[in-house]
């Protein structure tokens, strides 16, 4: 049996992990770390098989008063928690990093594609990256997971915003755009695959395919029975506005992981369809 210590108790992913592994209970012993206030510093996690770290600040609105907060959740604690991790003889880290820290709103990700942070979230991710990879060696496997947007049932961002427009709007964007995209079980599925095989190094976990965000929103209306002209009028008109408003330019952009594919996909556990439905 595998023990998994989840770091960020309460969280939307590692809540959504322990639920997951749960359908394997002979398998594997999940239990959670709440890391907020100093408790977590004497607690005892010897004899775990791999911490999952999700604890973290993301889909806050950064302002210059809170920045320092990034950094000292998403990188300080971050860095702590696998220095404990390593102390305590644990083997194998599992860290969950951002496509954030590429800075880029649009465009192609290869594994060539050199981090370029524009935020303060995406810059504290990606110096805890570069301090856990320094921490790793033969007896301390890091593995750092860099997903694309993560939706499912009651997550939070994006998906809700477009929900909430597909439920509210009688006209939504017809836009041919490529986003890659991750379903919460996808995501959830790759972790239990990173710890059955003690994976190390940087993964893109992502669904089989990019999809347009015309083709999630048709989805959705589907499942709530609304009646949505998509217009391609409409889709102009975004696009012209991504060009200067970066909530528009996220939604309806392209922006893509290519050349990124890992194990042949064999972790989606579920299409794309079949995933939006659920999370509705």
């Amino acid at each position: 049996m595998k023990k998994i210590l989840i770091t960020g108790a309460g969280s939307y992913i590692g809540a959504s992990l322990e639920r997951f592994l749960q359908q394997w209970p002979e398998a594997y012993q999940v239990d959670t770390l709440d890391v907020i206030g100093d408790a977590w510093k004497s607690a005892d996690i010897a004899g775990y098989d791999a911490v999952f770290h999700v604890a973290g600040i993301a889909h806050q609105k950064e302002t210059a008063e809170n920045s320092h907060l990034y950094f000292e959740v998403n990188r300080d604690l971050a860095v702590a928690m696998a220095e404990k991790a390593k102390a305590a003889g644990i083997p194998h880290f599992i860290f969950m990093s951002t496509m954030s820290i590429y800075g880029m709103e649009s465009g192609v990700i290869t594994p060539a594609t050199m981090p370029r942070p524009k935020n303060s979230y995406g810059q504290s991710k990606w110096e805890a990256e570069e301090a856990m990879r320094a921490m790793a060696d033969e007896h301390f496997r890091v593995a750092v997971l860099r997903p694309p947007m993560v939706y499912g049932k009651n997550c939070r961002g994006n998906f809700q915003t477009m929900k909430k427009l597909v439920e509210k709007s009688p006209v939504f964007p017809a836009v041919q755009n490529r986003r890659s995209m991750i379903s919460v079980d996808n995501l959830c599925s790759f972790v239990r695959f990173a710890v059955d095989e003690q994976l190390s190094g940087t993964f893109f976990p992502q669904n089989r395919q990019p999809v347009s965000t015309t083709a999630m929103a048709r989805i959705m209306a589907e499942v709530l029975g609304r009646r949505v002209w998509f217009s391609r009028l409409a889709g102009l008109a975004v696009q012209v506005l991504a060009h200067i408003h970066p909530t528009a330019r996220k939604a309806f952009s392209s922006l893509t992981y290519e050349g990124c594919e890992q194990h042949d996909f064999a972790y989606c556990v579920e299409d794309f369809d079949q995933s939006v439905r659920k999370s509705i």
